[in-house]
């Protein structure tokens, strides 16, 4: 059987049912499930004079960024063009870690979706997240109950001047709703497709602080710079991030280099090997289907990255086809325990990658351990 490509909605209901829709969050729809871009292209350009309003409920530091920005700002996507006239007061952020990024460069949403995986508690928060809200002193952040669709009511009550969605799978009707309610910024060209730099990159030009987003993704590019040099026998090490279900190995999912799972292995200086590559083409989108005949896709990798536990490695190896694969031979997997924050922070974004970097680095350097390379 040959490569079966996903519909993004498709995708979607399967992710849900397994519980692990990592990155699929609050605004789920009928559109689908996530490069870093040019300024311009998938991203955002200044043009015009005049500097914009201080962002309301943004600590410390904002004002003076805001005047070095020229407005107004036009924020390229796959709908078209955003233009932020002026720097915004009240901001709303929806689906994916989009909040993060507004609370990594210090500015407090009015309303936010809640994350819908990795929670252990009420709160639908991420420990990344009620760390931050801490630290910028906020006790009662508005949280949208929104699940099970967009809530607009809550959004349009939030009064935002403009609404993020840079991380999402928002459709084409969806957003036209949203744009009556406030200017909003989708994502640069296919549902749930972004890397976490494109994610800071638009978000921040959504805010109207473009300039602390380039130096958010400086402070973080070093940061993985120091990780990979503090352990360079990952550097060219192949890795594939996978899905399989130890219910059903009759098939599994190959998450492709342009999702950010996968993308953050290359992050680290690891290569996705050629023997996936020929059964994927990066325009597919963020993930692939392929049939338990064509497990040789994985037989390139030194680590195979997955969510599962132990007893998903015991089917593996158990499995007279993917128990040949040589990373599943070796027990060189990463098994990240599903639905916990640590699987939820492998959707990288700036408050995720602090917290779970060491964690992940070290679970890596383990599985190479085991595969002997």
């Amino acid at each position: 059987m040959k490569a079966k490509r996903l519909a993004w909605g498709t995708f979607a209901a399967v992710f849900l049912l397994a519980g692990v829709l990592a990155g699929c969050s609050g605004g789920r729809s009928s559109g689908g499930e996530t490069p870093a871009a040019s300024s311009a292209a998938g991203g955002a350009s200044q043009t015009g004079g005049g500097s914009g309003a201080g962002s309301g409920q943004a600590a410390g530091g904002a004002e003076e960024h805001a005047a070095a920005v020229q407005f107004p700002i036009v924020i390229e996507h796959a709908f078209g063009q955003t233009v932020i006239e002026k720097k915004p007061e009240r901001v709303v952020t929806i689906a994916w870690a989009n909040h993060d990024v507004a609370l990594a460069l210090g500015v407090v949403p009015v309303g936010f979706s809640e994350a819908n995986y990795g929670v252990q508690d009420e709160s639908g928060l991420l420990p990344w997240t009620k760390r931050k809200l801490e630290e910028l002193g906020v006790t009662r952040p508005n949280v949208f109950r929104d699940t099970d669709g967009l809530d607009f009511e809550a959004i349009s009550d939030a009064d935002p001047d403009v609404i993020l969605a840079a991380y999402s799978g928002i459709t084409k009707e969806e957003y036209e709703l949203l744009t009556r309610i406030a200017p909003t910024v989708a994502y640069p060209k296919d549902p749930w497709v972004i890397t976490w730099r494109e994610q800071i990159r638009m978000n921040a030009a959504g805010l109207g602080i473009p300039d602390k987003g380039e130096q958010l993704i400086q402070d973080l590019e070093q940061l993985l710079a120091d990780k990979a040099a503090e352990n360079p026998q990952i550097k060219g090490k192949k890795a594939i991030f996978a899905y399989l279900s130890p219910a059903d190995l009759s098939n599994y999912w190959i998450y492709l280099p342009q999702d950010p799972r996968a993308g953050f292995l290359e992050e680290l200086g690891m290569v996705f090997p050629d023997s996936a590559a020929t059964y994927v083409k990066p325009e597919d989108g963020f993930a692939v289907q392929l049939s338990a005949e064509n497990a040789d896709a994985l037989s390139g990798a030194d680590v195979i990255v997955t969510y599962g536990d132990k007893a998903l490695l015991q089917a593996l190896q158990a499995d007279p086809v993917f128990g040949r694969i040589p990373a599943v031979k070796n027990g060189a997997l990463v098994l990240v325990e599903d639905n916990t924050p640590l699987a939820a922070a492998l959707n990288p974004n700036p408050l995720s990658i602090p917290y779970m970097l060491d964690e992940y680095v070290a679970m890596i350097v383990e599985a190479l351990e085991k595969s002997g390379s």
